[in-house]
């Protein structure tokens, strides 16, 4: 007969957590039940994140936020419209006390340790069990940081860290698999910075990128140095490589298994020419993703000040590509119905043909006193803009000097520009 002795270590009551760092546990919640206590900004803030990751979430409180009453109403958690009560812990995995009453978080967090669960206390972090690390994704990767209960501190740590790995500034393979065949990825209006977070994510992932003179060019100075680079050119009246040898490159460096993005201005969707190179590498067996970018149809003109639509001035905006002249055979515009709308045109494309295209508009029906304004090199450190009339503007742009690329925008919304930059003028004057 054999014995096993087992020596308990002794429980040190007086001995605090505070005094030993926190141990890091990622918890896979998919389907299991978790109780939130309490429905105000806090709730709202980590309601959305247990959700995303799988919870069963039950809250618990008389009232609500309307983000959160959003959420009950779509069927997406379980509310349980009364003040907490003894034995709400029951059957959770996790509890989180984040009422504005210190009291009540305490008798929460009291019942779930009493029942082993683990307990996040909002209120007080000292008290707390646990704790909720500041977090944030990365593809594959959840970066997840602790900072002695400072939840701000943590989350600026987060988002360094997030940020580095998303532009990959911060170098470290933060994915299990790497991206096949090729990304379509908007790069935005010219800012660098207005690119989207997945784009920049698969743009640090290329082994090639297939880029253009309307692409932030900046963004190809963070680039390994073993990234292998094709200039498409897109230069207008000069060098350029023609489309069919762009969709040939996309395809080409795909089979050879290289992760190939064809890196955009705008968004590869809105006269971009993005569907034609989707259908091509489709017709090849090649997957493709595209990544929507902002397009400059919008941004350009928000970024002069300009709303494309606006309440009591116009509740319709058209996009069209003017790189043909409106007598043209090859154009597909209808510009005697745009001639009767009310509504802005924007322009794309349009300097060259810019007084055809107000002669046309003015025969169809447009006041040659509409306002208009012209956007050259939106969103970038050189951005001008100029306003003039439908009458006008052909003239101007010439004695201007305007280029390529430029957004021209036709319509009362121009006003809205004027009247905001008076506003601010007034503003700024002495007393």
């Amino acid at each position: 007969m054999s014995v096993t002795r087992v020596r308990e270590r002794p429980q040190s009551p007086e001995r605090e957590n505070t005094d030993v760092p926190p141990y890091l546990l990622g918890l896979r919640l998919g389907g299991r039940r978790v109780l939130v206590v309490g429905g105000g900004r806090v709730a709202q803030r980590r309601v959305p994140t247990l959700l995303a990751a799988g919870a069963d979430v039950v809250l618990v409180s008389p009232h609500v936020t309307p983000s959160l009453e959003d959420l009950i109403a779509d069927g997406r958690l379980t509310w349980h419209e009364r003040p907490y009560r003894r034995g709400d812990c029951a059957g959770a995995w996790l509890v989180q006390a984040v009422t504005d009453d210190a009291k009540v978080n305490g008798d929460v967090v009291a019942e779930a340790e009493a029942a082993r669960i683990w307990a996040v206390r909002a209120d007080d972090a000292e008290s707390s069990p646990a704790w909720t690390p500041a977090s944030g994704q990365v593809g594959e990767t959840t970066v997840g940081v602790l900072s002695g209960g400072d939840p701000r501190r943590a989350a600026g740590l987060r988002d360094a860290v997030v940020d580095g790995l998303r532009d990959a500034t911060l170098e470290s393979r933060h994915s299990r698999q790497k991206p096949v065949g090729v990304a379509l990825v908007g790069g935005g209006p010219g800012d660098p910075a207005l690119i989207t977070v997945r784009g920049r994510q698969l743009l640090a992932m290329a082994d090639v990128v297939v880029t253009d003179r309307l692409a932030p060019r900046e963004l190809l100075d963070e680039l390994a140095a073993d990234v292998e680079v094709v200039d498409a050119a897109k230069i207008p009246y000069g060098r350029t490589v023609a489309q069919e040898r762009i969709n040939e490159h996309l395809v080409e460096h795909a089979r050879a298994g290289k992760f190939v993005v064809r890196l955009k201005g705008g968004d590869p969707f809105v006269f971009g020419r993005g569907g034609e190179e989707a259908l091509h590498c489709a017709r090849h067996g090649i997957p493709v993703t595209v990544v929507p970018g902002i397009t400059s149809a919008v941004a350009v003109p928000s970024a002069a000040g300009i709303p494309v639509t606006h309440r009591g001035v116009a509740q319709e905006f058209h996009v069209i590509s003017a790189h043909v002249a409106p007598d043209h055979p090859e154009s597909t515009v209808d510009w005697e119905a745009l001639g009767r709308v009310n509504g802005t045109l924007v322009l794309l494309m349009a300097v060259e043909r810019m007084a055809l295209i107000a002669e046309a508009l003015i025969r169809y029906g447009r006041s040659s006193d509409t306002p208009v304004a012209v956007v050259q090199d939106g969103t970038l450190p050189g951005q001008r803009a100029l306003t003039a009339t439908l009458g006008t503007v052909a003239g101007e742009m010439a004695a201007a000097g305007v280029r390529p690329p430029a957004i021209v925008v036709v319509g009362d919304v121009v006003g809205v520009a004027r009247e905001i930059d008076m506003i601010r003028a007034d503003m700024g004057r002495d007393p």
